[in-house]
């Protein structure tokens, strides 16, 4: 656990700047530039790519994802490079785990932000991407399967730290990623809490659906 904590100063500006990245809200930027809306007042009021669809319409949520997406996988796949870090996978690990936190709780919009969920995926695929593409898999059956986006969502993040456990099983750096998927996933439920409510209840807007309230 104590791997993933950088040692050297540099290491901890390539946090800060990885946290910083990632609390740029690019779908209530997007929301606002194309559309003239204000997601967060939109559908569920996340400001994540789902909402982004269900206010501007599919090609817009694919958009706001890549851009999501892509500003986790930048800082954890450049800022190693650039230090020339002793740890890349763990710096790789750091970086991306800041950037997701920087989504979920934006510096710019006091803290209130979205769920994660492309911004993990763009950490994942900086740190491996067969491991990335192996929760894609395990996003797209249960996408099929329920409809439920966030529960797919869930299930996704549920899969990174197993198949990271068996793909990177006898590497030296194994237990960074292990332990950074780990955390990642556990904050992608905590953050799809009230998806659960929703979906036990039987009010959970499935795929395709408009949300109705």
């Amino acid at each position: 656990m104590h791997e993933l904590l950088p040692p050297t100063l540099s290491g901890w500006l390539a946090l800060l700047a990885s946290y910083l990245l990632g609390a740029i809200p690019f779908g209530l930027l997007l929301g606002k530039l194309v559309g003239g809306v204000d997601i967060r007042r939109q559908g569920s009021g996340n400001i994540g790519a789902t909402n982004v669809g269900r206010a501007l319409g599919r090609p817009w949520a694919i958009t706001a994802f890549a851009f999501d997406c892509a500003k986790g996988w930048a800082p954890a796949f450049f800022l190693p490079l650039l230090l020339a870090a002793e740890s890349p996978h763990a710096l790789r690990v750091g970086c991306g785990f800041a950037a997701v936190c920087g989504h979920v709780w934006p510096l710019y919009l006091g803290f209130r932000g979205g769920k994660g969920v492309a911004t993990l995926c763009g950490a994942v695929l900086a740190v491996d991407p067969m491991v990335f593409l192996g929760g894609g898999v395990v996003w797209l059956a249960t996408l099929v399967g329920t409809r439920y986006v966030g529960l797919a969502s869930m299930l996704m993040g549920l899969s990174f730290p197993f198949l990271a456990a068996w793909r990177l099983a006898g590497r030296a750096y194994a237990g960074e990623v292990i332990w950074g998927t780990a955390l990642l996933s556990a904050l992608v439920f905590v953050r799809h809490r009230a998806n659960i409510g929703r979906m036990l209840a039987g009010t959970e807007p499935k795929a395709g659906r408009r949300r109705t309230t």
